[in-house]
């Protein structure tokens, strides 16, 4: 069996242009449900409301099965072309395989690694706070930011998004799109600064 290589992003690019075109109501509504509900009928999986995280190893070997199943038949949905891009198993494994292990996010006192956990680890997880991409107003946008910055309990900022900026609403492809994105950035960091925690992870 020859031996997937790893994609680049050229390669995405040319399958979003050339991938089965697809309507995305039938994409959401039907092709992604359909093939769920077919696939967990096939890998006999059922969930347990009462358990968050399964322990369960043939549950989670299923779990995997399944859902690699899943990204193979289905791809992955372009909405800018409404096509769909698709992966062969041995892409997918040979992705998995060369994958990092392992990221990290701010520098100095507030730098954090990322690293994959088991159910069993008790290394604490890395907590991120923040409104995560909800609107915020430009009135209260530091003061949000700031308050889980000076939590404690939080690692990382995964910020919100201004509602306008400077009055006007940044609207997607305008010059004012840009300025909310740069402000958003400048007013975390401030957020982070005025907490006691520069170098936070963002």
């Amino acid at each position: 069996m020859a031996i997937a290589k790893n994609l680049t992003v050229f390669d995405v690019y040319e399958r979003a242009k050339t991938g089965l075109k697809v309507d995305e109501n039938d994409w959401d509504f039907k092709i992604i449900p359909q093939t769920a509900s077919r696939l967990k009928e096939k890998w006999g999986i059922k969930m347990d409301k009462k358990t968050i995280i399964p322990t369960d190893r043939k549950l989670m070997d299923n779990l995997f099965q399944a859902g690699l199943e899943m990204l193979v038949e289905c791809g992955i949905y372009c909405i800018d072309t409404k096509r769909v891009i698709k992966y062969s198993r041995e892409e997918v494994l040979a992705a998995l395989k060369t994958a990092p292990k392992r990221a990290i996010y701010g520098e100095g006192k507030q730098q954090v690694v990322l690293e994959p956990r088991n159910h069993k680890d008790k290394k604490p997880p890395v907590i991120q706070g923040g409104p995560t991409g909800a609107p915020c107003s430009e009135e209260m946008f530091l003061a949000i930011h700031q308050s889980y910055a000076q939590e404690p309990l939080v690692d990382t900022i995964v910020d919100g998004v201004l509602q306008t900026i400077k009055g006007f609403d940044p609207t997607p492809g305008s010059p004012w799109e840009i300025a909310a994105v740069k402000s958003e950035a400048q007013l975390v960091r401030l957020a982070q600064d005025r907490a006691g925690r520069a170098g936070m992870g963002l």
